[in-house]
């Protein structure tokens, strides 16, 4: 394909993601590991997240900015289609008991169940020793939709919708033969609308800030940085590390997150490995570290922080979350010139305690497991079809309604999920 002819797909498949983003027929939201997502591109979820130390595509900067270096000219523009299916049941009548927060007895499943997300990255490779590369990728996928009577906390429906898009440009440059850096301003935005909490007014700072304002808007900032290093002749080591994203806040929700609203982004860090036995069959170990017990309207406990008008102060109560670590393996076998195949594996402890059902009946990050399978065919020598698909195995968690008399009522909380992820690929001659 002509340099001109892919240069403007892409930017006009950028275009269209945009819009279909602020019109709300896309998606930016994830929920895999948490509200971050499993992988970043095509290639890499078919390895299940893992290949820190093994770059394939340009959304690769997205977990090591030092990777683009190694991969010249190329666009990479792809959709994915994902299936998280969430449901929570609670068991035990309401005491009636004044002063107790009863839940409704049953079970119950949200109703968004599929969200079609648009991915974009490239990288212009400047000459033989550094690139330059811009990313567009999400988190989010706190997503709940529970329209039964009664909701969850007692209102006619309930739950959140929170999204975060990443623009990302990068500079990796190589500092000798076998190693690179890469590092990465991050630009983030922030759609967030929680519905049906209306239950909790006597406990917000704020009530006419606490529920159903409708979506709300957070501009941000932090940043990144990657190295990338050949330390064996068949062995890569990859790390990097995502500072903390410092968020404006959501004002319209100043009454139920704590500090008035605060909801920066937690930092990470990730560490791979990638091993050549044999030059078709690489192996792949990646460890991966989510702090979200840095963000205070996360990670707080619901008790003994929820009393009455304490809800958005700055030690009110959060969803209880703790941090991630995540396991990744993969494997990849290049079995010709025109097709390669992938599969992976990740796990990680899920970041809800027991004792925290209640706030998390609308954002049930329980997932700990996904097995993954993928490939890549080369439609010509500078063109490529790629890809994945994810299956998250269901997960429940189990914990006592905390408002209630001990013992009344018990909340589960349970989710699975199912990914298909399609790009494209064009690589073209060096040069912006």
């Amino acid at each position: 394909m002509p340099k001109k002819t892919a240069k403007r797909y892409f930017f006009t498949f950028l275009m269209m993601s945009f819009v279909m983003i602020m019109n709300g027929t896309g998606s930016i939201s994830y929920a895999t590991n948490g509200y971050f997502p499993h992988g970043y591109g095509v290639t890499n979820n078919g390895l299940a997240g893992a290949g820190v130390a093994f770059p394939q595509d340009t959304l690769a900067s997205a977990a090591n900015p030092a990777g683009l270096v190694s991969l010249g000219t190329r666009y990479d523009a792809g959709i994915s289609f994902f299936n998280p299916n969430r449901q929570y049941t609670v068991t035990g009548n309401p005491s009636g008991v004044p002063g107790t927060f009863g839940l409704a007895p049953g079970t119950f499943g949200s109703d968004s169940r599929w969200f079609v997300i648009p991915s974009l990255s490239a990288n212009w490779s400047l000459h033989n020793d550094s690139s330059i590369g811009l990313a567009i990728y999400g988190h989010g996928g706190m997503n709940t939709d529970y329209t039964i009577a009664p909701g969850p906390y007692g209102s006619t429906s309930a739950g959140v919708d929170l999204s975060q898009l990443f623009i990302v440009p990068t500079y990796a440059l190589k500092l000798a033969s076998n190693h690179a850096i890469g590092v990465s301003p991050v630009f983030a935005y922030q759609r967030f609308e929680v519905q049906g909490l209306q239950a909790f007014s006597p406990y917000s700072s704020n009530p006419s800030s606490l529920t159903n304002n409708g979506h709300a808007n957070s501009y941000g900032y932090g940043a990144k940085i990657g190295y990338l290093g050949k330390i064996m002749p068949q062995l890569n080591l990859g790390a990097s590390y995502h500072s903390r994203t410092k968020m404006s806040k959501f004002s319209d929700y100043a009454g139920l997150f704590a500090e008035q609203g605060g909801f920066d982004i937690p930092s990470s860090w990730d560490l791979g490995l990638a091993y050549q036995a044999i030059p078709p069959l690489t192996f792949l170990f990646d460890v991966q570290q989510i702090n979200y017990s840095e963000i205070k309207s996360i990670a707080n406990p619901l008790l003994p922080n929820l009393q009455p008008g304490t809800l958005g102060n700055d030690n009110g109560s959060g969803f209880g979350w703790k941090d991630m670590t995540i396991y990744k393996v993969g494997l990849q076998w290049q079995s010709s010139e025109e097709w390669t195949w992938r599969a992976g594996y990740s796990t990680g402890n899920q970041p809800i305690p027991s004792a925290e059902m209640l706030f998390n009946i609308i954002a049930p990050g329980v997932i700990e497991q996904h097995a993954t399978v993928g490939f890549t065919k080369n439609m010509t020598k500078d063109q490529a079809f790629n890809f994945a698909l994810m299956r998250a195995f269901s997960k429940s968690i189990n914990g006592p309604n905390t408002l209630e008399i001990p013992g009344q009522q018990n909340i589960e909380l349970k989710m699975d999920q199912w990914e298909a992820d399609f790009s494209y690929s064009w690589n073209l001659p060096d040069g912006i």
